[in-house]
Order: C-alpha cells, then sequence, then structure tokens
C-alpha cells in the first residue's frame, strides 16, 4: 500500500526487543566487547580536553572569569539532557545515538536531519580538536629539544584574520592530518582494542589535570577575578551576553554524553551500562571541567588569554618559572587530544554505519571487515574528511558549528522522551525513568539549550541553515526513496 508524503516523512523505526543484550555479537553484526568501565571512559575521553585544553582561548576573552559560569550553565544543560539520553538508551539500546532515538520516536525525517546534524557535531569536532592538538605538539617539541614545527607546516589554508577570512596559500596544517591517520589506523583494528587504548590516556589526562590544577593554584591570585563579568562591550559581550556567548562555545565539548549512546551495539548489558556511562562521564567531566577553570582563572588573569597558544602549558611556566611542568603537560595533552580525536571519528563512523543500516545513505558505510568486525571504508572516509577539513581550516570557524550541531542534537533527544513514553504507554519497561514525569525535566532541557543557542554567532546560523538546506536535498533525492522502512511498506 503507497504512503502519503506525511506517513513517509513520520514513519518510525519499530524498537528491537528481542535482542540478546550479552556478550558476543548484536543484531547489527557489531562485538558486543565494550564494559562500563571503558564506556564510562569513551565518554570522558570525548569530552575532558576540547573544553579545558584549548576553548578557554576562545571563550576566556567573551565571559572573563564568570566563564566558570558558562562552564556551569553548559553542565547543568548538559546534565538535563544526560538524564532523557539515559531513559532513551535503557529503552533503545542501539547504535546511532540521538538518530536512533529519533527514528524510534518522531519519525525518519526528523531523524535524517539529526544525522547530519551529528555528522556536522562530530566531524568538525574531531578537526577541531586535532587542530589544538598541533599547538601543544609544538609547544612540547619546543621544551624538549629546542625546535619547533615551521609555520608554513603548521598553520592552515583558511583562517580568520582581524579583518575576516584570509586564504594563504602553500600553508597546511600537517600535525593534525598526521594525527587522524594515527587514530584511523587504530579504530580499524577493531572497537575493543580501541576503547582499551582510548581508557588509558584518559586516565593519563586525568592525573596530567590534577598535576595543573595543583601547581596553577600554587599561583591563585583572588584579584584576577575582578571584575567577575566582562566590561568590555567593543564585541558585545559585556556582562550576561558574554557568559552565554561562551557557553555556546565550551557546549559542544559534553558530546561525550552522545558519544556514550552512539556505541549501543557494542556495549555489553546496554540497558544497564548506557545510562550509567552517561551519568558517570557527566560527573566527572564537571567536576575537573570547574576545577580546572577556576585553578587557571586565578594563576592568569583573563586578558591574557585570549590568542594564546598551548594555554595551560604556558600558565605552568608562569607559574613556577621554570619549563618542565610545562613540558609535563605539553606532553599529557599530546596524550591526551589523541583519544579525543579517537573518540568523535569513532561516534562519527557509528552514526554513519546506523543510517546505512536503514537505507537512507549508501550501503558502503555499513559493510563491516570480517575479522576485524569493523566498518572499514566508513572509517577511512569519514578520516579523509576530518582531515582535510583539519589541515586547510582555522578552528576559530569550527568550535560554535559544533555546538549548534550538539545543541540540536540534545534538543531532539529532550523532544523523545514524552513521544516514547506516550507511544509505549502502559507496556512500557520498568527501569531508568526522568523524573518528575515526561515533561518537565525535556522542557527545561530544551529552553536551556535555546538559552545558550541564542548567542552564537549570525555566520553559524548561516552555515547551519546551508547544511540544513543539503539535507533535505538529500533525503528527497535519495534517503526517502532508498529507506528500508519505506520499501517494506510498499
Amino acid at each position: 500500500m503507497s504512503q502519503t508524503l506525511v506517513q513517509k516523512l513520520c514513519r518510525t523505526k519499530p524498537i528491537d526487543t528481542t535482542v540478546d543484550y550479552g556478550e558476543g555479537l548484536s543484531s547489527s553484526g557489531l562485538s558486543r566487547s565494550i564494559g562500563l568501565f571503558s564506556l564510562t571512559m569513551i565518554g570522558v575521553g570525548a569530552t575532558i580536553g576540547t573544553g579545558i585544553f584549548f576553548t578557554m582561548v576562545e571563550a576566556v576573552p567573551k565571559a572573563g572569569p564568570s566563564v566558570v559560569l558558562s562552564f556551569l550553565i553548559a553542565a547543568i544543560t548538559a546534565g538535563l539532557t544526560a538524564l532523557c539520553y539515559a531513559e532513551l538508551s535503557f529503552r533503545i539500546p542501539a547504535s546511532g545515538s540521538s538518530y536512533s532515538f529519533a527514528y524510534a520516536t518522531v519519525g525518519e525525517f526528523l531523524a535524517f536531519i539529526m544525522a547530519a546534524c551529528l555528522l556536522l557535531e562530530y566531524g568538525l569536532a574531531g578537526s577541531a580538536v586535532a587542530i589544538g592538538w598541533s599547538s601543544y605538539l609544538n609547544n612540547f617539541l619546543e621544551n624538549a629539544f629546542g625546535w619547533h614545527i615551521p609555520e608554513m607546516l603548521r598553520t592552515p589554508m583558511i583562517v580568520s584574520g582581524p579583518h575576516g577570512m584570509e586564504f594563504h596559500a602553500g600553508h597546511i596544517n600537517l600535525p593534525p592530518i598526521f594525527l587522524i591517520c594515527m587514530c584511523g589506523f587504530l579504530l580499524l583494528r577493531g572497537a575493543k582494542e580501541s576503547a582499551l587504548m582510548n581508557a588509558i590516556m584518559v586516565i593519563i589526562k586525568l592525573a596530567i589535570l590534577v598535576f595543573f590544577v595543583v601547581i596553577a593554584f600554587s599561583g591563585f591570585n583572588a584579584d584576577n577575578f575582578f571584575p567577575f563579568f566582562n566590561t568590555d562591550n567593543s564585541k558585545g559581550f559585556a556582562g550576561m551576553t558574554g557568559v552565554t556567548a561562551a557557553a555556546g562555545t565550551v557546549f559542544f565539548s559534553f558530546i561525550g554524553l552522545d558519544t556514550v549512546a552512539t556505541a549501543g551495539d557494542e556495549v555489553k548489558n546496554p540497558t544497564r551500562n548506557v545510562p550509567r556511562g552517561i551519568l558517570g562521564a557527566l560527573l566527572i567531566v564537571t567536576v575537573f571541567y570547574l576545577l580546572v577553570a577556576v585553578a587557571a582563572l586565578g594563576a592568569q588573569q583573563a586578558k591574557l588569554f585570549e590568542g594564546q597558544e598551548a594555554g595551560l602549558a604556558v600558565i605552568l611556566q608562569n607559574v613556577t618559572g621554570k619549563t618542565w611542568p610545562a613540558l609535563v603537560l605539553s606532553a599529557g595533552a599530546v596524550i591526551s587530544v589523541f583519544s579525543v580525536t579517537l573518540v568523535t571519528i569513532y561516534g562519527q563512523t557509528r552514526i554513519l554505519f546506523a543510517v546505512s543500516r536503514d537505507g537512507l545513505i549508501p550501503k558502503s558505510f555499513q559493510k563491516i571487515h570480517p575479522r576485524t568486525l569493523v566498518p572499514v571504508s566508513n572509517t577511512i572516509i569519514v578520516c579523509l574528511v576530518v582531515a582535510v577539513v583539519a589541515g586547510s581550516i582555522d578552528a576559530t570557524y569550527l568550535w560554535d558549528m559544533v555546538s549548534i550541531g550538539t545543541l540540536t542534537a540534545f534538543m531532539v533527544v529532550s523532544v523523545a522522551v514524552p513521544v516514547l513514553r506516550h507511544k509505549q504507554g502502559a507496556n512500557r519497561i520498568e527501569g531508568f525513568s526522568v523524573p518528575f514525569g515526561p515533561y518537565v525535566i525535556p522542557g527545561l532541557s530544551i529552553l536551556a539549550c535555546l538559552y545558550i543557542m541564542r548567542d552564537l554567532p549570525h555566520t553559524t546560523f548561516v552555515v547551519f541553515s546551508v547544511w540544513m538546506a543539503v539535507t533535505v536535498a538529500i533525503y528527497f533525492l535519495y534517503s526517502m526513496r532508498h529507506s528500508h522502512l519505506g520499501k517494506k511498506a510498499r
């Protein structure tokens, strides 16, 4: 029986409640090899590093010392959404995260829109983080060996200058390309090996940040927090406007929550471990973000953050007057940012895998290697695209685009909770549920996301609109006709 256009756009994917959630293979053919600890470390690995090691340079000039409030606002918003993620991941334990949640609740068209947001979020996050890795690698090489990477080999062709976009012919940012190649090699070896390596790198990262906090607090100066709010309105960031704008900039770093849910098809007992992994990662991340932000601002005046390369390493060098603390931190950043890049690329490949499995994009993205059980072509394509962006574009253009993708994904997840509750009705499985009913927490989550989103730059909304227009065109030209659900309905 033929479907109307509205029926095609709103068709939902049934939730598979017959899958064996133990060890072995999932219904998709992926290996269930990731436990709770490794899963939580995936969330922490995708989150800690980006918002602290890099975006302080972007966020502090907007908010001043009140950037601490920006991290707190972002954390509260992420916390509200984390509760929604926890319930949905318990009831829809599948690879694809927000995309899978949307497909099972609000329909195919919005699910495809959500997939596009996630691809924007993960792809640009991987590029932006890899770009930031370059500055810490250069700082490490200078302190350790007195040698630095030539500027032409560590600066992109397209940069943000004082008068707008600039083109520097012959320039390429080589270190992030090298980093992405290493991540691709590790991901091609298998999910279990990647998760284990990530967990080791996350533990090193947390130890390095504790090291930073202890030393930075030795040079703590409370005067650096006055005036608390940004008083310079030359760029329109005075007062709470700067706080909200900075919250939008740092919000992308909470992408780790979404990454935990993308691993649903490869997690042992996902109905139990995915919700716990999400909430555990959020708690660890929030504590470390606030500690490091307060320590950094106490050790250095807010005005010095703007344009500062390898900021945390420079702070330690200034506080101690010695190079070895900066050397240790730069080495730790080089290792830890590897884990962030690894996990964000992993997340993007699993989203593409889920979308391809539903027929909305070509099936080459779901082909799994028989020995490693990894989607090889998918992984190679993602790494190539992320590497090209990282090697040629300034990270300034990427941070806010990642945030708008993350915020949109979080809002759809919040909408999905009451929709799923209504669909399941009395047949709902007992387990983790968002407290205070299906509307209060999801509603607050949506309002908080909109509050942060409102102060993102105009250019971000323009580029996002273009991306959405391309997505809609692809859906109507290809995805609607090739959808597996659509073929079943014919």
